[in-house]
């Protein structure tokens, strides 16, 4: 039919589209450029593979589908059977639709260019699609013999990211069983290491690398959520990439449930990134005429390393429609000020002194609801605690009102302790396999939201509280147990759970228009880009422990902005570590993203109330660029420091934190290079005024830092000599200011 050039940002994307298979991606990766449409047949022919000994007589060529009918010996892209019949498939293209809506150029000044096509009918006049973005690909495929029908959606945007989905129907005659259903991008051989996250509890986003061998690298979440090990981006890159360097391809899958992503490299030489859900079997079954969607497979590319990726995940997250618009309000969060011990007089206290140190945000956490005094009872039991709230939240949502803050409120809606009304009512409303409940976490069982009765409730409860109270303004909404055994009606439910999840906070947003709702899982176990359409950001970790959270924060910013993280100022003592740190390194840490408080700030003397207060009001002065500007990591060869920072799009200013997070071999670890500038214009650099610089270890700092002037420097110097810094102590920060003259 067609060869298809998509091209946005830096980015292009051509497909074969010339059938009679499906299509298959001949590039993906930097922009090619405005290709002569001489180039497109050629450029598809020179990247046919020979055909070699002891194999298919003719080339086999990776499509959007891995098929076997193809000559695909890896894993399948669909995987299903009726009955045990249609158990391959071999589609054929029937129609190729290509849309382009025309855009101004995105944010970062870099073109904005629309398809180019070879052969086939002219582009179709502007329309709206599924997606807001600005060149899509709809592509259909049929087989009749297997009576299935496949239509993939491409689309790439104005900041260079991919989309993918494929969507299945069942054009036979029975039912069909699927298990599988995943879209897959091929990577170039240059791409030969491979880097993911992993974690835990209080350790989410620990990144692994190594190199990429044969065969597949599968990550697979039986979570029922998102997961605190989850990979967020799989990344293969160039030998030795970093934040800086290296060109990289990275795939994310956007799914809150079970999930794989995968990495596969094959001996006959192709090389692929994908992603899908994972699926129990029997939980999709689809009948004659129903049709089912894989979730979005959202992909970069970067030729300037891992930053180059964020970078365009960020700018595409902040181009939504659903991206918060209005400045994040500083949060403070009761939860280690007060655990369980609600007392209304001790929370006017503490919102009184929440306003002296500006904050915005007062947020109730657990305990607030009926027979919750501890975590073993209440939790389904939707209704303010008469006894220990008499008159209800209103009079302590009123105080922090007066104090011209928003009032937010702690919820775990999908979850049910045993020890609950609503359990003894309903025992059966519980996500569970037939004759036997799931092993207790937490305390808690799973609410099955599936269930028609059970989804009511909790939409009438919580819509109950929203519209019984007036002012408040913002869930965080926890998630605290992985979902095991997850049953419906003795049919697997995490699908079904999900959906039903998305519709919930759909339909809630949708009574209560402006409520702000914060994705929390015991920390960050549901970050992902689909519960982010609904949520407005999400909480990283339950740790405040400013040494783990800088790298916590640090490796989920490689796929979210600051704005949509929390990051909490907490206790000088550490509630999930008993770590010990000074205000300026918990300060430090906390400043890049969305800022909060979670810490009893009534305990603490006049002096600490002021430096607190200085550092709020130096994040409210910083937040315009630290809230819209273009993250930079550092890639400093000593593993003890670690830098970063955030540049304004038009680099006018930046600001920087350098840490040390252990003692160093060497006695002054080097230089530190601040990456992003204007190599062109010249910046002066040094701390910011108003808020204490760490204790140095040195007893005379380096002289630039010395004379309170700071340093003026060109981009170009900062970037490639960099500054000595003092010799900090392990466990604190140094923050730098850069503001071109």
């Amino acid at each position: 039919m067609t060869i298809v050039h998509l091209r946005r940002a830096r980015t292009s994307l051509v497909l074969d589209a010339r059938g009679p298979g499906l299509p298959r991606v001949v590039h993906w990766g930097a922009d090619l450029g405005p290709l002569p449409a001489e180039d497109l047949p050629a450029l598809v022919d020179a990247t046919v593979p020979p055909v070699v000994p002891s194999s298919f007589d003719a080339p086999t060529v990776l499509s959007l589908l891995p098929e076997a009918s193809a000559g695909w010996s890896g894993r399948p892209g669909l995987a299903g059977h009726r009955d045990g019949r249609d158990w391959s498939t071999s589609f054929r293209l029937v129609d190729l639709d290509v849309r382009d809506e025309r855009a101004t150029s995105p944010p970062d000044g870099t073109a904005a260019v629309g398809p180019e096509l070879l052969g086939g009918a002219p582009l179709p006049a502007p329309g709206v699609n599924r997606w807001p973005f600005l060149s899509t690909v709809e592509v259909r495929a049929v087989d009749p013999g297997a009576g299935l029908r496949l239509t993939v959606e491409i689309a790439l945007d104005a900041a260079g990211l991919l989309t993918l989905r494929h969507r299945l129907r069942n054009d036979g005659d029975g039912r069909y069983e699927l298990r599988e259903l995943t879209p897959v991008l091929p990577v170039p051989a240059v791409a030969t290491e491979l880097l993911d996250l992993t974690g835990r509890w209080c350790r989410e986003r620990a990144p692994q690398r190594h190199p990429w061998p044969m065969g597949a690298w599968v990550r697979e979440g039986r979570h029922g959520r998102t997961g605190h090990d989850a990979t967020l981006l799989l990344v293969a890159g160039t030998p030795g990439f970093g934040f800086g360097h290296g060109e990289v391809w990275a795939v994310h899958t956007a799914w809150s449930g079970d999930h794989v992503t995968v990495a596969e490299r094959r001996p006959t030489g192709e090389a692929t990134l994908g992603g899908g859900e994972l699926l129990a079997p029997g939980e999709i079954v689809l009948g004659p005429g129903e049709e089912y969607a894989s979730p979005l497979l959202h992909a970069a590319h970067s030729a300037d390393g891992l930053d180059g990726l964020s970078d365009v995940l960020h700018t595409h997250l902040r181009a939504r429609p659903e991206h918060p618009r209005t400045p994040r309000p500083v949060t403070l969060n009761v939860w280690e000020a007060v655990y369980f011990d609600h007392d209304l007089d001790r929370l006017r206290t503490l919102a009184d002194r929440a306003a002296e140190v500006g904050v915005e945000r007062f947020v109730l956490d657990d305990g607030w609801f009926r027979g919750r005094r501890h975590d073993l009872a209440g939790l389904g039991d939707w209704w303010v605690d008469g006894e220990v709230w008499p008159d209800g939240l209103q009079p302590l949502i009123d105080h922090v009102r007066v104090h011209g803050m928003q009032f937010g409120l702690w919820v775990e809606p999908e979850m049910v302790n045993p020890d609950s009304d609503l359990f003894r009512a309903h025992p059966d409303w519980l996500l569970q396999t037939p004759g036997r409940l799931p092993p207790e976490w937490r305390h808690q069982q799973v609410l099955d939201l599936v269930n028609p009765d059970a989804y009511a409730y909790v939409l009438g409860r919580l819509d109950a509280v929203l519209g019984e109270h007036d002012g408040i303004a913002y869930l965080k909404w926890d998630h605290n147990r992985d979902l095991t055994e997850a049953g419906h009606a003795g049919r697997p439910g995490v699908h079904a759970q999900t959906v039903a999840v998305y519709r919930l906070l759909d339909e809630l947003r949708a009574r209560h228009p402006g409520l702000e709702i914060e994705s929390c899982s015991s920390g960050g176990a549901r970050v992902d880009l689909e519960i982010l359409r609904r949520t407005d950001r999400v909480w990283a970790s339950d740790c405040n422990d400013a040494l783990e959270r800088l790298s916590i924060q640090r490796w989920t910013g490689l796929l979210l902005p600051p704005e949509l993280i929390g990051t909490h100022i907490g206790p000088e003592r550490s509630h999930t570590t008993h770590r010990v740190h000074d205000l300026g390194f918990r300060a430090v840490t906390a400043l890049f993203g969305h800022h909060g408080i979670e810490w009893d700030i009534t305990a603490i003397d006049a002096t600490t109330r002021a430096e607190l207060t200085a550092w709020v009001a130096l994040h409210k002065r910083l937040r315009p660029l630290l809230h819209g500007g273009r993250v930079v990591r550092v890639d400093h060869p000593d593993p003890a420091v670690q830098a970063h920072g955030v540049v304004a799009h038009d680099r006018s200013a930046a600001v920087y934190a350098v840490s040390r997070v252990a003692t160093s071999a060497a006695q002054v670890p080097g230089a530190v290079r601040l990456p992003g500038l204007d190599p062109h214009r010249r910046y002066r650099v040094r701390p910011p005024a108003g808020v204490p610089e760490p204790a140095l270890l040195e007893l005379t700092p380096p002289a630039w830092l010395a004379s309170g002037t700071g340093v003026t420097l060109s981009g170009s110097v900062l970037a490639s000599v960099g500054l000595q810094l003092p010799a900090l102590h392990p466990e604190q920060a140094l923050l730098l200011e850069a503001v071109a003259t």
